[in-house]
């Protein structure tokens, strides 16, 4: 199968595309390396260093004739779409119908998109939030996500095309970005491993689902089965706060840093944790890794990488 895989150089979608290739299948990658890194490329995948808004994608598409689309080019921060709804916009909902008019142009059979288990559902009803959770986004990184949600239902409904939408928990594990402000587990990691003071916003009691990125991985090898489409969450079911994260990984690394608590930031939920019954009842997807196994890979990996 020829799968063009988006945002193929950056933390999840890397992963992603090794597996691809590990499977056999031909893997195509567009990235514009805004966050991606050209050093998670995998070297069999055909790269283009292209934007998701451009009009150069629809050649792309035409010349590469492609079966299914792994969507997962996006703008990622929270906190950046909350400081500029539209430059969030632009990319995650923008840019992603110019992709879908493409697949709608050339036959595209399938997309599969990377959604949000957490800004998607808001401040939370219940615990944990199953697919039939209210969707109350309280973030534009949020309403872009459930945007694209809907509009896939429509380019499903009106033109054919399948897919699967995953609702990701917190993502971590090796190659995430320890540079940006998002992203707690890496950021923890970097900092502790060079003596620097990592900072906890607000109370450090907001939770989240923690999910490591090869259960991602194993979720998006059963998406391009035909007999799986649908919303699914992809999570553990368990909620963290800051506060453990932090004393985890400081017991891990073995740092002396101080507990520092800064300014809480806008637009953070204060719990997030989904359920994975569904894609478990109808799949027998399930998380193999705990959390605490996790993190322990992850600060292994950024300890050999420094």
């Amino acid at each position: 199968m020829k799968i063009l895989v988006t945002g193929g150089a950056g933390f999840i979608a890397s992963h992603i595309v090794d597996a691809y290739l590990n499977l056999g299948h031909e893997v195509v990658i567009i990235d514009n390396l805004s966050t991606g890194v050209k050093h998670n490329l995998n070297p069999d995948a055909k790269f283009y260093y292209e934007d998701i808004n451009s009009v150069l994608i629809d050649k792309i598409f035409k010349d590469e004739k492609f079966d299914l689309i792994n969507h997962h080019a996006a703008q990622i921060d929270v906190r950046i779409s909350v400081d500029n709804p539209a430059f969030d916009a632009q990319t995650n909902i923008v840019g992603s119908l110019n992709l879908y008019e493409a697949a709608k142009k050339y036959n595209v059979k399938k997309i599969i998109f990377a959604s949000t288990g957490g800004a998607i559902y808001g401040e939370q009803d219940y615990f944990p939030a199953d697919e039939e959770h209210p969707t109350k986004p309280c973030s534009p990184y949020g309403i872009a996500k459930l945007a694209n949600e809907k509009y896939l239902y429509y380019y499903q409904t009106v033109h054919g095309i399948d897919y699967v939408i995953f609702r990701y928990g917190n993502v971590y594990g090796p190659r995430q970005n320890p540079y940006g402000e998002a992203g707690v587990v890496a950021i923890f990691i970097h900092k502790m491993l060079n003596g620097k003071q990592p900072i906890i916003y607000g109370d450090g009691k907001n939770t989240r689902d923690y999910i490591y990125v090869e259960d991602v991985v194993t979720a998006n090898i059963l998406a391009v089965n035909e007999n799986v489409s649908g919303i699914f969450n992809i999570g553990t079911g368990i909620e963290h706060d800051v506060n453990y994260v932090f004393n985890t990984l400081k017991q891990l690394t073995s740092s002396n840093v101080a507990k520092k608590h800064g300014e809480a930031k806008k637009g953070e939920q204060r719990r997030s944790v989904i359920s994975y019954n569904k894609i478990k009842q109808l799949h027998n997807w399930e998380p193999k890794y705990s959390f605490e196994e996790g993190l322990k890979l992850t600060v292994e990996y950024f300890k050999s990488n420094k």
